[in-house]
């Protein structure tokens, strides 16, 4: 049963070879993933800084996921305190986890907020344009 088994995969890799197409999939390829994220506040006059922002990333995570949520690496990489804009760097096997967390987030410091995942990447890069916002003249 082995010996045909392995036959057959032999000849399927020989017809692979033979007809110039081979199908390669790569499943988590990528080590991190990357998030811009917009923290939309009920009063727009609140001002948060860097820190505030990763403690309360770190909080929603606790909330959600206890310890264990709380103990995920999430890199806040750049951050303007005047949109509230954030591009997040998180491990890909936690990139759910963070993201349902954010999603789910609806106070911060008494008042009603809301994460709005403005963008996802495996690739820092693609996170440099958006073609949503390109202006043609």
């Amino acid at each position: 049963m082995r010996v045909s088994s392995l036959q057959k995969m032999r000849a399927g890799a020989e017809e692979a070879e033979s007809s110039g197409y081979q199908r390669v999939v790569l499943k988590n390829a990528s080590p991190h993933h990357y998030l811009r994220v917009r923290l939309v506040l009920e009063d727009e006059s609140t001002r948060v800084s860097a820190v505030d922002l990763k403690t309360f990333i770190t909080s929603c995570l606790r909330s959600l996921f206890g310890e264990v949520g709380a103990a995920l690496n999430v890199d806040v990489l750049k951050y303007d305190e005047e949109t509230l804009t954030a591009l997040l760097r998180v491990p890909s096997r936690g990139l759910v986890k963070l993201w349902s967390s954010l999603t789910l987030q609806g106070f911060y410091q008494n008042q009603a907020c809301a994460f709005r995942v403005l963008q996802v990447s495996p690739f820092l890069l693609a996170l440099t344009g958006n073609s949503r916002d390109l202006q043609l003249d």
